[in-house]
Order: structure tokens, then C-alpha cells, then sequence
């Protein structure tokens, strides 16, 4: 591992910092959105996240450029300014979205490792879909790490995310023997995953592998119009959140399964 002072001048291309979030860790979180990911979830809420290229988005007939050019040390010196916050809150600090942090690895170890050495909490939101080897180097700088195992089914899996899940399967077990904490999350998508079968399937696998805590995400609409603005097409329009009703069952029938589990994050 580099010094602090090489480390700090790592870069990366990030599209958004979002300060005091409630949803992405334990406490106030600071968070730190990557561009690039391997998948395409048909309901990805971030599109301007997928590519690591930089682009431009439409947004009600102005162009804004998603994407810049950071070195670890410019962002880490923004994130240390809600220090405050995140001892208040009992735990805040870090946590490191997209996109897929994986993908900029190099990029996330250096943020990671100087949080830590600066005494920030820190945490990842990831799909797994890596080398286990660069999960191994991240793990060790990493207090939780948020997880989704969005379905038990490759082939569906591919259907709606355009990648088989057998490498994140495998990976999930990988971090609930080597994290410090782990959490599965599970976006609950109509047609993709919303059945009581597909949960309870999903619930015995976080079990099976040592998890204990799970989340359940209503699939939301929020993001859609970030499709058009990039030229694309969102296809879940026709797809409808699930109500507050079906949320329950499927938290009661994850909860049978030895879980500690709520909804949302």
C-alpha cells in the first residue's frame, strides 16, 4: 500500500457527492458516486452511472455534464467537512456508490484507506460483480458493505441486469466470511423479483452464507426521467411500485427465514 501522500493523489471519476443521507450506512453518510458499473438493471435509478465515460445529460433543455476528475485527497478533504455530523449520528462517515466502486478499484482503495486513516467510518454499496482479488484488497478498509442479490435465478438475473449471477453468488460468500459486517439488499422489482418464492430463496442464501441483516427496496420510478435526457429509452415504464401491503408479506416471509429485516435501506 502506498503512503497517505501518494494515495491522496489517486484519481477517479466521480458524478455526485451527497451529503447527510440516512439510507447508505450506518448514521450521517457522506456519499461518493463512481461512474462506471458492469450491469444495466433495467431499473437502475443512476443511468448516468453505467458508463465510465463522461457525458452530457438533457435535463428540461440544458445540458449539464455528468462525470469529473477527482484525486482521492480533494474529495476525502470535502467528506472530512461532516465530520461532526457523523459523530453525532453514532457511526456516520463514508460510504462509496455508483455505479460500481469496483469497477475504479484502485480509485476506491485510496479512498477508503485514507478515511480510515483519517478515523472516518467507511462503506460500499456493490453488486459484487468483480475479481475476488480486488475485493480482498478493498474488504480490509471497509466497515459495511452493502450488498444486493437481486435474484437466485442466473438466467432471469441476466434477463433484467444483462450479467448471470454466478460471480456475485460467489463473492457474497466470499464477504460474509472476510467483512466486518454485511448487509444484503435486495431491490424488489414487479415481474423481476417480487414473488414470495424469489425472496424466501434470496433470505435462506443470506442465511446459508452467514448474513443476518437484510433489506428490502420498494422499486421506485425516481431517475426515470434521467433516461430521456441521455437519449435513452427507460423500459420499466409500465412497471408500478409495489404497495405497502406486498412490502409486508415479503419482510414477514424473509423474517421466517431467521433474518433481521426491514424496508428500505
Amino acid at each position: 500500500m502506498e503512503n497517505t501522500q501518494e494515495l491522496s493523489f489517486v484519481k477517479g471519476r466521480i458524478f455526485n457527492i451527497q451529503r447527510f443521507s440516512l439510507h447508505d450506512g450506518p448514521g450521517v453518510r457522506t456519499i461518493v458516486f463512481l461512474k462506471g458499473c458492469p450491469l444495466r438493471c433495467a431499473w437502475c435509478c443512476n443511468p448516468e452511472s453505467q458508463s465510465f465515460e463522461i457525458e452530457q445529460i438533457n435535463t428540461a433543455g440544458i445540458l449539464k455534464t455528468v462525470g469529473e476528475d477527482r484525486t482521492a485527497g480533494e474529495i476525502l478533504d470535502e467528506v472530512e467537512r461532516d465530520r461532526v455530523y457523523y459523530r453525532r449520528s453514532g457511526g456516520g462517515g463514508l460510504t462509496l456508490s455508483g455505479g460500481e466502486c469496483l469497477v475504479q478499484h484502485d480509485f476506491s482503495l485510496a479512498l477508503l484507506a485514507l478515511a480510515k486513516e483519517r478515523g472516518i467510518s467507511t462503506a460500499i454499496e456493490t453488486t459484487g460483480f468483480a475479481k475476488a482479488e480486488t475485493i480482498k484488497k478493498l474488504l480490509p478498509y471497509v466497515d459495511t458493505v452493502l450488498m444486493d442479490i437481486k435474484h437466485m435465478n442466473g438466467e432471469k438475473h441476466k434477463e433484467f441486469t444483462t450479467q448471470d449471477n454466478a460471480l456475485i453468488l460467489e463473492n457474497a460468500k466470499l464477504i460474509a466470511k472476510e467483512a466486518k459486517r454485511m448487509v444484503v439488499r435486495v431491490p424488489v422489482v414487479p415481474t423481476f423479483n417480487d414473488t414470495e418464492d424469489e425472496i424466501r430463496a434470496i433470505a435462506k442464501f443470506a442465511y446459508d452464507i452467514g448474513v443476518m441483516e437484510l433489506h428490502l427496496l420498494p422499486y421506485h420510478r425516481i431517475g426515470s426521467d434521467k433516461y430521456a435526457g441521455l437519449g435513452r429509452k427507460y423500459k420499466m415504464e409500465h412497471i408500478r411500485p409495489p404497495e405497502k401491503e406486498k412490502m409486508e408479506k415479503l419482510l414477514k416471509v424473509a423474517e421466517e427465514c431467521g433474518l433481521s429485516v426491514k424496508i428500505g435501506g
